[in-house]
């Protein structure tokens, strides 16, 4: 059947637009074959997604095997990296460890020192991601004689590097091991700096300073050196209702640690002298307004607040007991002694 003209030239036009768009889908499928298979064929020196990770954790529960990918991963640190790399393996690294228990387990000692020794980079990204990754390996214990090794430098790091980041990462990792006797010495000498980290506005860093002190008060040979410590004159200010929870409890329980600490019959035999803008006279001395702060914080609406804050209380009242410190005591105190 003939076709007019007009009629044939619309169909070519048809036609046209119907390659056109098998072309173009087809270019498209193409291309993304290529890609694919240029990804593919790339080496995994590091695999920074969560869920590539994930999925090798799942794959080894499944079939009872070593993924490699860990192993992988430590040997790819070895090379000569630049500084955006090192830190995507570092970070890769933390999450095989957290995700693959069974692998960083048949980890060595070798393997901890070469994360440690990414803590002298010269870029502070790859300091925060070993101590993160130095923070997992302390989960098996196994390792946690090795990392101790490497507390004088997290100490070091902490203390001179004003780094919020890096002041998480490093107190974080100082919170999860026990600290050997021989660095009490290096303790002392960073305790204004971890003072200052505890009177930032960083909340984490805040609460990571305040969790180490609280530890360290239970050292009697670091006491008092805490409680001399010199801070802000606004120091009371942790002990406002409007501070988060999480940071309140941390301050209320460094309160209770030192109180209890300087109720101690070994702390209580030696007669003690604290600087005017020190810790002690801030919490403990004539001029303090802790117990308003803490009555205010009896009505707190979080619960642990609340017991935490009657157990300063509690042991405020001990310390008046025993005459710790009957010049600290003003009549402002005296409703600890009305039994209420």
């Amino acid at each position: 059947m003939g076709m007019s003209i007009p009629q044939y030239l619309g169909q070519m036009d048809i036609r046209k637009g119907v390659v056109g768009l098998a072309t173009g889908a087809g270019f498209i499928y193409l291309l993304y074959k290529a890609i694919r298979a240029g990804i593919k064929c790339q080496p995994p020196l590091y695999t920074a997604s969560p869920i590539c990770i994930a999925r090798l954790a799942v794959e080894r529960e499944r079939h009872g095997r070593d993924s490699g990918e860990l192993r992988r991963l430590l040997n790819s640190l070895e090379y000569k990296q630049d500084e955006y790399a090192k830190s995507m393996i570092l970070h890769s690294i933390t999450r095989c460890v957290y995700l693959l228990e069974a692998e960083a387990s048949s980890c060595t000692t070798d393997d901890i020192s070469l994360v440690g020794s990414m803590l002298d980079d010269k870029d502070n990204s790859v300091k925060i991601q070993a101590l993160n990754t130095l923070k997992a390996f302390s989960g098996i214990r196994k390792f946690r004689l090795k990392i101790q090794e490497h507390t004088i430098k997290v100490l070091e790091l902490v203390s001179t590097i004003w780094d919020s980041e890096l002041h998480v990462a490093g107190l974080r990792l100082l919170n999860s091991l026990p600290l050997p006797d021989y660095v009490h010495p290096q303790l002392r000498r960073v305790m204004p700096a971890l003072m200052e980290i505890l009177q930032s506005e960083y909340i984490l860093a805040q609460v990571q300073a305040t969790r180490l002190l609280s530890y360290l008060a239970q050292k009697n040979d670091l006491l008092y050196d805490i409680l001399n410590c010199q801070v802000h004159s606004n120091f009371l200010n942790l002990f406002q209702s409007t501070q988060p929870g999480s940071l309140l409890f941390e301050v209320l329980v460094f309160a209770e640690r030192l109180s209890e600490g300087q109720n101690s019959p070994h702390y209580r035999v030696v007669k003690w002298h604290y600087n005017e803008q020190s810790l002690h006279e801030a919490l403990f001395g004539d001029e303090s307004r802790l117990a308003d702060r803490l009555l205010a914080l009896v009505i707190h609406p979080e619960e642990e607040v609340q017991i935490q804050a009657c157990k300063v209380i509690v042991s405020l009242q001990c310390s008046q007991d025993v005459g710790v410190r009957p010049s600290s005591c003003r009549p402002s105190y005296s409703y600890f002694n009305s039994g209420e």
